[in-house]
């Protein structure tokens, strides 16, 4: 099942650590010590970029009943949908900005475009994700309470419709993660489901026809004869939004390799080992600069989940450090291109969709999920596996386990094909 304890899976004694946070510490005040002109410079000219990239799509739609100008205006309104929620909105509500005092790019007044209200998710991203990452049990975005990702969860006959619930979550993602959030506000004010008049319901629908309203009303309305038109665009940018914002999120947090973790876990959690935790329980997208740019730069998903809050637009030299501290305490670095990563989710989801008794591998051994028990049996425990090599001078750990753990089941298989 999930990992119960972080060190003993990691291959990592608590002096080791300690050492790794307190680099990861080193890595955080450089860049907060170096956040200046450049910085604000980015974040202000994407700002222009994005809102000059939306009027210029608004102007075109005025003439969208002839088909160039549709697909034209349709696809720049898909781009600054994308980039006004992964670069900006996204990275804005975690406070990646509020260092520049400017009460436009601040945390506190940005509110974004899309359905849900930006408070209910700070406190649902921000808090309960960023703090009980991949913990099950804790964290809500396991799943979001549609899907079932790891055997941790008891299987159910309603999850034999995941592959369904999975199409209509990427579909409506915007919707999908406001009634999320929705439910967690309630949760932490306290507030009885069933009351249709609490202060969380009443945000909801304030946004909701603020949202709705301005793609399915205005917008149209002021295209004049155009309206259907206009309506199509904005209905096409909103799901093109979705689909890359689910896709971006899975990528990230559901590909093999991105662990989960249990309650007991956490309970006697350092600092220390909460950095680790992040790193073992995130995954990366390989991207080049405009693909990163266009995930909100969490194609970086590791080095975000480390320090959600510094600028989005130095995890890429961050990557660079944290990579060279993976190598050096011999951890996985996971990482891949787009489509595997979304690949390796989507098999987990049609996968888990099915009763425990029809997979294959154990509960401590399964791709999407395993613990520190899966070394059993290859007899890389941590007293065995956790030294330096002589020859090399480099450490031995998880990185190393894992290779030997993969050559010792292929080694199996063959034995009992000629068995």
């Amino acid at each position: 099942m999930a990992i119960t304890d972080i060190k003993e899976f990691a291959h990592l004694t608590d002096a080791d650590i300690e050492l790794l946070g307190a680099e990861l510490d080193t890595i955080r005040r450089d860049v907060e010590a170096s956040r200046g002109v450049r910085d604000a410079r980015y974040i202000r000219g994407v700002i222009r970029a994005q809102r000059s990239l939306e009027l210029g799509a608004r102007v075109l739609l005025f003439g969208s009943r002839k088909r160039p100008l549709w697909v034209l205006g349709t696809g720049m309104l898909s781009l600054a949908k994308v980039i006004e929620n992964m670069e900006l909105g996204h990275n804005i509500s975690h406070g990646q900005w509020d260092w520049m005092n400017d009460p436009e790019i601040h945390s506190t007044t940005w509110e974004w475009d899309m359905t849900g209200p930006s408070e209910h998710w700070k406190r649902a991203h921000n808090y309960t994700h960023h703090t009980y990452t991949n913990i099950v049990g804790m964290d809500d975005d396991v799943g979001f309470g549609i899907l079932r990702m790891t055997r941790d969860e008891k299987w159910r006959p309603i999850n034999l419709l995941q592959p369904i619930a999975n199409v209509v979550l990427a579909a409506g993602f915007e919707w999908g993660i406001a009634l999320h959030d929705l439910s967690a506000q309630k949760t932490l004010e306290g507030v009885d489901p069933k009351q249709w008049n609490s202060g969380p319901n009443r945000q909801f629908a304030v946004k909701i026809a603020r949202q709705v309203g301005k793609d399915f009303v205005l917008f149209p309305v002021l295209t004049g004869p155009a309206w259907k038109h206009t309506l199509a665009a904005n209905a096409t940018a909103n799901l093109v939004r979705n689909l890359w914002t689910y896709a971006v999120i899975f990528c990230g947090h559901f590909p093999d390799g991105a662990e989960k973790f249990t309650v007991e876990q956490f309970e006697d959690e350092t600092r220390a080992q909460w950095y680790l935790r992040q790193m073992l329980g995130s995954a990366n997208i390989d991207a080049g600069p405009v693909m990163a740019f266009l995930t909100g730069n969490l194609s970086y998903q590791i080095e975000h989940h480390l320090f959600p809050d510094l600028p989005s637009n130095r995890y890429a030299e961050v990557a660079a450090r944290v990579q060279a501290l993976c190598a050096k305490y011999d951890l996985p670095y996971t990482s891949g291109p787009l489509s595997r990563q979304y690949l390796l989710a989507l098999r987990t989801i049609h996968k888990l969709a099915l009763p425990d008794r029809f997979l294959a591998r154990t509960s401590d051994d399964a791709p999407e999920t395993s613990s520190e028990r899966k070394f059993v049996s290859t007899g890389s425990r941590i007293a065995e596996t956790l030294r330096v090599d002589a020859e090399t001078g480099r450490r031995r750990g998880l990185l190393s386990a894992l290779r030997a753990h993969a050559e010792a089941q292929v080694g199996r298989r063959r034995m009992r094909r000629h068995a």
